[in-house]
């Protein structure tokens, strides 16, 4: 499997999800909008391990869906959560939604 984009969130396909299990699909949060990258439909579940989030998606498919961006279907599997960066001469930054 591929790496999955969406705005400034990338989803890394891995072996298998670890972590405690948190109570919401909510993958990341616009620091200035205030916007969700969020599972809106689909059988899903997401863990936390060490500030790491990670998806499981159990159905054949997931949506990922974002009020500026367009939803994407997340195949079944297990998907490690990250925010992308980008090297500006001043070093490294995390991509801001």
């Amino acid at each position: 499997m591929q790496a999955i984009r969406q705005g400034d969130v990338i989803l890394l396909p891995v072996q298998e999800v670890t972590g405690q299990k948190i109570h919401h699909l909510i993958l990341a949060e616009s620091e200035v909008t205030g916007h969700k990258h969020r599972i809106s439909e689909g059988k899903a579940e997401l863990s936390e391990q060490d500030g790491t989030f990670y998806l499981r998606v159990f159905s054949a498919s997931a949506l990922l869906a974002h009020e500026e961006h367009q939803a994407i279907s997340i195949p079944q599997g297990h998907w490690m959560v990250k925010i992308q960066r980008e090297y500006e001469p001043e070093g490294w930054r995390y991509v801001a939604d």
